[in-house]
């Protein structure tokens, strides 16, 4: 292996949960989300080298995690939709006050437009205002006004 492929290795090491965290929230169908993945790093290995280092090697990951997920959004929205035949029986799925709650909530979020549901992704994660800014391409203002309005339109959704 030369150098670029242990470092490119190194870094899909340190940032799998992230790349699985975005790709989860554009899909819960576990093949969808290892095609996901697999998109993730091919565009994260097109652009490794040509990576600059303007932003951390972090905010990169998550940009390029959220763009590849957004793009295969519209190119699914774009084609003939069908409808996967499975049992939707989890056995071992938490059936706690708590779990609910965190399924409710991922539920309505599943409900925002893509873009929005990448905000409150990165919101979720911790991220600061201005590293989701950052990710994202939009002005910290833009950030504020946007994360308040999201959870207005979270706090106003039916449980349908």
């Amino acid at each position: 292996m030369d150098n670029i492929e242990l470092e490119f290795t190194k870094m899909v090491r340190e940032y799998k949960q992230t790349i699985y965290t975005v790709c989860y929230f554009f899909s819960k169908n576990t093949d969808e989300i290892n095609d996901l993945y697999q998109e993730v790093l091919i565009n994260l290995w097109r652009g490794f080298e040509k990576f600059r280092g303007e932003s951390s090697l972090k905010t990169w990951v998550w940009r390029v995690s959220l763009n590849s997920c957004y793009n295969q959004e519209r190119k699914k929205k774009r084609s003939v939709q069908t409808i996967p035949l499975s049992v939707n029986i989890d056995l071992y799925k938490d059936t706690d006050v708590e779990s609910k709650q965190i399924q409710l909530l991922y539920d309505r979020i599943n409900r925002l437009d893509v873009f929005d549901r990448a905000i409150v992704l990165l919101w979720l994660e911790n991220m600061t205002y201005q590293e989701i800014a950052n990710i994202v391409g939009i002005s910290l203002s833009n950030v504020t006004t946007r994360l308040f309005r999201i959870k207005e339109q979270l706090k106003s959704m039916s449980n349908h």
